[in-house]
């Protein structure tokens, strides 16, 4: 079977771009704001993120053995040390 492709992601063409600064500049349509400057949050994936997020590392910390534990520890500090490429 040959491997999924990943949906083109779809963006707009130069000309509704255009389009759309044309319109914000005489007034048509509300302006646009940049992806980092936008507040409004989705309150399904809010209210999603809080649930496992609340609960996440505690019952992750509690379902591992302690042996785990020190394996997973001893990795991180390696991976914290370890010296960059030169």
């Amino acid at each position: 079977m040959a491997p999924r492709r990943k949906a083109a992601k779809l963006r707009p063409d130069v000309a509704e771009v255009a389009f759309r600064v044309y319109q914000e500049a005489i007034g048509e349509a509300p302006k646009t704001l940049p992806p980092g400057e936008r507040t409004e949050k989705n309150p399904d994936a809010v209210r999603r993120g809080k649930k496992g997020g609340v609960k996440g590392g505690k019952a992750r910390a509690d379902s591992l053995t302690p042996q785990k534990r020190a394996k997973i520890a001893k990795r991180a500090a390696k991976a914290r040390w370890k010296q960059p490429p030169k």
